[in-house]
């Protein structure tokens, strides 16, 4: 496996000390746990002394997944509430690892979570990009229902608080064209070529969105022969929702409101 295909060395190093030093497990419970993810360790043969340590054990199981499986295995840890012969890891760690698992699999997300600090009353916002974040690995489908349901949220804050009339029953691009109006954002609102066409193209990208989320997400139920998206596609749709939520917060934070 290439080290572009592992995840970095530092969430590696983080999460051994987490899971296999001063706290986490035991040795036959390292074997125990991985042995649902992986063979790769096999039974546990250290009872007569000799064998590798906690250390190794842990590194050794970790590092024979795919790089998706590795991810999905630590946030799992994350949340892990069974038996274990040591203290579990400080909240402080679990939520350091739980971000830098997280801002891996979704470096668009950084652009909203900038911003979401400087706003209030926007709880909603948080809270569905914190379970787009959470889902992108574990549930495909859900993330792909998060993420648009993202981008709903922050086209109905940013019409609340600039004053534009929307329905709670438009879809997400009537949505989307009813905030950018409101922040002359709109590609009919410049002149300049280069940016109406940038700014089509994420019209464009936002009807995608909403189209992949109505055919691959959970947000329907399915026949018996229906296609389900891979973590990649809904790392695609969560970076691509995630990096038009943060341009849309931006414009909101920077761009006075008309009545101002």
């Amino acid at each position: 496996m290439s080290d572009s295909e592992k995840l970095p060395q530092r969430i590696v190093k983080l999460a051994t000390n987490m899971f296999a030093r001063d706290t986490g497990f035991s040795g036959p419970e390292i074997h125990d746990i991985f042995a649902d993810y992986t063979d790769e360790l096999g039974p546990y043969a250290g009872w007569g002394g000799g064998g590798a340590s906690r250390r190794q054990l842990f590194e050794q199981g970790l590092l024979s997944m795919t790089l998706d499986d590795q991810r999905r295995f630590l946030l799992d840890m994350c949340t892990y509430d069974g038996y274990s012969k040591y203290s579990m890891p400080s909240d402080e760690d679990i939520a350091k690892l739980r971000g830098m698992l997280l801002s891996g699999t979704t470096p668009g997300a950084m652009s909203v979570s900038d911003r979401l600090d400087e706003l209030e009353d926007w709880e909603a916002v948080a809270r569905s990009w914190t379970a787009a974040l959470d889902k992108v690995v574990s549930d495909p489908e859900g993330a792909i229902t998060a993420t648009r349901t993202t981008l709903e949220s922050v086209c109905k804050h940013i019409c609340e608080e600039r004053s534009e009339p929307y329905e709670d029953g438009w879809d997400l691009s009537r949505l989307y064209k009813a905030a950018a109006r409101s922040m002359d954002i709109a590609p009919d609102q410049h002149s300049e070529q280069i940016i109406k066409q940038i700014l089509s193209g994420v019209v464009t990208v936002v009807d995608g969105l909403a189209g992949m989320r109505n055919r691959l997400s959970d947000a329907h139920g399915r026949g018996k022969v229906s296609s389900r998206p891979a973590p990649r596609h809904a790392k695609l749709a969560a970076n691509a929702g995630f990096a038009i939520a943060g341009f849309l917060i931006d414009s909101h934070v920077e761009k006075p409101k008309r009545n101002e």
